[in-house]
């Protein structure tokens, strides 16, 4: 399974990476960190861009909470396009607390593990808060 970190989160996802590997879940299932760099995508994406690139290239999109600004916001993008078997969206509900609080990290790190490892009861459900 490949996480996409949102651009604007990279560092909270490499911190949130780092704790799986710390916790060793990454020897023990097959998870792969992308940047937007990594993948093509440009940084200047709007969010219906971002969350059709995910779901076409079969990424689990990591992102802070987001609002519903504009037609091409994540949160309208889901509303119009999401499917029964469209793949969730994981948020971090606090992405300042991510870099400060090692145990809130630890339980972020647990549930991504625990969505991922119940991925196909997810599908569909636009949207799952970490932790």
């Amino acid at each position: 399974m490949t996480i996409l970190s949102d651009h604007n989160i990279e560092g909270q996802a490499k911190l949130l990476w780092g704790t799986l590997g710390a916790e060793g879940w990454l020897s023990l299932i097959s998870l792969e960190l992308v940047t937007f760099q990594e993948v093509g995508l440009p940084i200047d994406s709007n969010d219906r861009e971002v969350w059709r690139f995910a779901q076409a290239n079969n990424l689990i999109l990591l992102t802070t909470n987001r609002n519903m600004e504009d037609e091409n916001s994540l949160e309208q993008t889901m509303l119009e396009e999401n499917t029964m078997t469209s793949l969730p969206v994981l948020t971090i509900g606090n992405q300042e607390q991510i870099l400060y609080d090692t145990s809130y990290r630890q339980r972020c790190a647990e549930r991504l593990v625990d969505v991922l490892l119940d991925l196909e009861n997810y599908l569909g459900t636009r949207r799952v808060f970490i932790p």
